[in-house]
């Protein structure tokens, strides 16, 4: 009975931090726990430029309906990370669809909701 009234303090671990816990190592794709339960692999096909592979010269300002494909719905230019477009290909795209905002033919912002 009166080991159940004493408490029980230990003096060393006093003032010290618990330590965490150890978690398994997080991993993207091509790591250890690759494909999760099902066993498939992940896989991202690369991006490739339309203007590239439909071998299209200039971009012209004038084609709206070219233009509103890279546009967002905010009203925004989508980055070529996003569309896959090539580096002079999206410089071009942005002076063309830049061109075509100030004469008006596509919207500086989205619409207001």
């Amino acid at each position: 009975m009166a080991d159940e009234t004493t408490p029980t303090t230990s003096t060393a671990t006093e003032g010290v931090a618990p330590t965490p816990e150890r978690r398994p190592a997080r991993s993207g794709p091509g790591g250890p726990r690759e494909g999760g339960p099902g066993g498939r692999k992940y896989f991202r096909r690369k991006k490739v430029c339309k203007f590239c592979t439909e071998k299209i010269e200039a971009i012209n300002y004038k084609d709206v309906r070219l233009l509103a494909q890279f546009v967002a719905e905010s009203g925004k230019i989508v980055p070529r990370r996003l569309t896959g477009v090539c580096t002079p290909h999206q410089r071009r795209l942005s002076s063309a669809i830049k061109q075509a905002r100030n004469i008006a033919l596509l919207p500086f912002a989205g619409r207001a909701v």
